[in-house]
C-alpha cells in the first residue's frame, strides 16, 4: 500500500469523515470517543479547523492511500511559543504496518522545517502499548504522568526538535 502524508485540505472532508466513521469503535477502545456531535457537525468543524490551520494554531495532516482513502491522521495542536501537542490515529485496517511511526516522523520533520517548532508534547494511555512504541521510535521521552480532562490517566511525552533530531532530519551538520 502506497501512502503519502498530506496537509489537510477542504477536499479531504468526505474521505476523512468516512475514516472517522469506519474506525469510531476501534478508536474508542483506546481513546475517548469523539461523540455524536462530532459527526453531526463534521462539515462545519472541518471548515473551522482549516481556518485555524491558516492562522497557524494547528497543523493537521492525513495519511492518504491509493485511491484517496484516508488511513491515518497526524496532527499538531495548541501551537504556541515554538511548541505543539502531537496526536495521531491510524485506521484499524492499516494498523501494524509502521504507518503511525512514518507519519509521526514526517510531521516531526515538518514541525522543524516548515512550522519552526522546537518542542513537541504527546500523551498516551498506559494501556496503549502501540502508541507508546510509536512515540519511543520517534524519539519522544516520557516525562511523567497526568490526568486527562475525562479523568483517565496518561503518560506525558516530550521531544526536543533542536539538537540531533532537527539536524538529522534537516540535513544540516552539528
Amino acid at each position: 500500500m502506497s501512502v503519502v502524508l498530506e496537509r489537510l485540505r477542504p477536499d479531504h472532508a468526505p474521505a476523512l469523515l468516512v475514516f472517522e466513521r469506519e474506525n469510531r469503535a476501534y478508536f474508542a477502545a483506546t481513546v475517548s470517543d469523539r461523540g455524536d456531535a462530532y459527526f453531526a457537525e463534521f462539515d462545519a468543524r472541518h471548515r473551522d479547523l482549516l481556518d485555524e490551520q491558516a492562522e497557524g494554531t494547528i497543523h493537521f495532516h492525513v495519511l492518504v492511500a491509493d485511491g484517496g482513502t484516508i488511513v491515518g491522521r497526524v496532527n499538531l495542536v495548541d501551537v504556541a511559543d515554538g511548541a505543539a501537542e502531537l496526536g495521531y490515529r491510524i485506521a484499524e485496517s492499516a494498523a501494524g504496518r509502521g504507518l503511525a511511526t512514518r507519519g509521526v516522523l514526517e510531521v516531526c520533520r515538518l514541525a522543524v522545517e516548515e512550522y519552526g517548532l522546537r518542542r513537541l508534547r504527546a500523551r498516551a494511555s498506559p494501556e496503549n502499548a502501540a502508541s507508546r512504541a510509536v512515540l519511543a521510535r520517534a524519539g519522544f521521552g516520557a516525562v511523567g504522568g497526568e490526568r486527562l480532562k475525562n479523568g483517565e490517566s496518561a503518560i506525558a511525552y516530550e521531544l526536543d526538535l533542536g539538537g540531533s533530531f532537527g539536524r538529522e532530519r534537516s540535513g544540516t551538520s552539528s
